[in-house]
């Protein structure tokens, strides 16, 4: 379909260019520190507000509410289906040798000692790759045997290449809310190294929250706790109304950056789903339009949620260990406006993780949209297309 295809870059367009238009007519330019690649600090960001905390609070305690309670949002009691267990097999050959990668390379990036500080430059990418494959390893013994690594390995190399692109949209629309995270350390790298090796780790985020994703799908009572929810029917004029709304936000942020840098994480869904509605493609949100199955939107959030966990103790570890000194080239801080209070472990405060929830759907939106416009199978599954349509 050309016109769906047209509308979805179209939209992909926009949200690159509003918030570009709205940031021009705020600073009569680009914003401040715009341009500095990895981003930089480049000025302070609003100091606690408790309005706007108590705000974020309220709807933080919402969002636990439907986690943990979702019959209160009109779900039916879940009818777990006593499905015969997966084929009992053991840990695949890349687990242990993934395994020894994660744990070195961990050590590594947290060490204070002066000799091992070369090392723990290019800590990042085997870290989060030795990871991936850890994960990928559980989800093959929980899986009986199938896992991205096993059976689906051109998904996993897509996933790679896609993730650097989605995360650059991101670093990009980063500038626009004056740099609600930046890179301390740039100067360990040139330029061009600085961009080839991000470039590098970039590939590791959406196959880490994917294989999240598959591993959560193995626990049956999970999957289907959020599958008979309340179905919203996502009608023409709503559709519509999303996308304009999602499109005016972006353009919003750039003019007011404090006030509305949330819609970093939240404004790529209601511009992104109702183009891909429209152009009647597949979106983790087709399946709560049609049967009330919320269990895509949720397992993604929560697999996204769970590899945040990871994300913010190794920052926080390779920074905190080394006496904050200039080793670990990928270490990054916030500047969060308004709600920089109460951190655990991490430099990320603690309300900042509920943007993980939304972070996932977001990464999956850019997913199924590119492969949309790039013409490739974005099913996301783990048996390849081929083996699925055999008889």
């Amino acid at each position: 379909m050309k016109n769906g295809k047209l509308l979805v870059l179209l939209t992909f367009i926009l949200i690159l260019v509003l918030p570009a238009v709205g940031a021009y007519l705020q600073w009569g330019g680009m914003p401040p520190g715009y341009g500095y690649f990895p981003a930089q600090k480049v000025m302070e960001c609003p100091p606690l507000n408790e309005t706007y905390f108590l705000l974020a609070s309220c709807c933080a305690v919402l969002i636990l509410a439907f986690l943990f309670f979702p019959h209160l949002f009109g779900f039916k009691k879940a009818h777990v289906n006593n499905k015969p267990a997966p084929i009992a097999v053991g840990f695949p050959a890349w687990f242990y040798p993934s395994l020894l990668v994660t744990l070195v390379s961990w050590f590594l990036m947290w060490c204070p000692w002066e000799i091992a500080r070369p090392l723990n430059h290019y800590t990042f990418v085997p870290l989060w790759w030795g990871f991936i494959l850890v994960l990928d390893s559980f989800v093959y013994v929980r899986n009986g045997g199938k896992s991205l690594v096993a059976t689906n390995m051109p998904l996993l190399k897509l996933l790679a290449v896609v993730s650097s692109f989605s995360w650059f949209v991101f670093e990009y629309l980063n500038f626009f809310v004056i740099e609600n995270w930046y890179y301390p350390n740039q100067q360990i790298f040139t330029n061009f190294g600085n961009i080839s090796w991000q470039l590098l780790s970039y590939t590791t985020v959406l196959p880490a929250i994917f294989e999240w994703y598959f591993l959560l799908k193995t626990f049956q009572g999970i999957d289907e706790y959020y599958k008979y929810g309340p179905k919203i029917v996502l009608s023409p004029p709503l559709l519509i109304i999303g996308l304009v709304l999602g499109l005016l936000l972006l353009f919003f942020m750039g003019y007011f950056p404090f006030l509305l840098f949330w819609v970093l994480w939240v404004s790529l869904i209601p511009a992104l789903v109702p183009a891909m509605f429209i152009a009647k493609q597949w979106t983790p949100f087709t399946p709560i339009s049609e049967k009330g199955d919320w269990s895509f939107v949720v397992l993604i959030a929560l697999a996204t949620l769970l590899n945040g966990f990871f994300w913010e103790l190794w920052n926080f570890g390779s920074g905190w260990f080394n006496n904050y000194a200039a080793t670990n080239p990928n270490y990054w801080k916030y500047a969060v406006p308004y709600l920089d209070k109460y951190h655990f472990f991490s430099e990320m405060p603690i309300l900042g993780y509920f943007g993980y929830l939304f972070f996932g759907n977001v990464c999956w939106m850019l997913w199924v949209a590119i492969g949309y416009l790039m013409d490739f199978d974005a099913t996301m599954e783990i048996t390849p297309y081929e083996e699925k349509e055999k008889p």
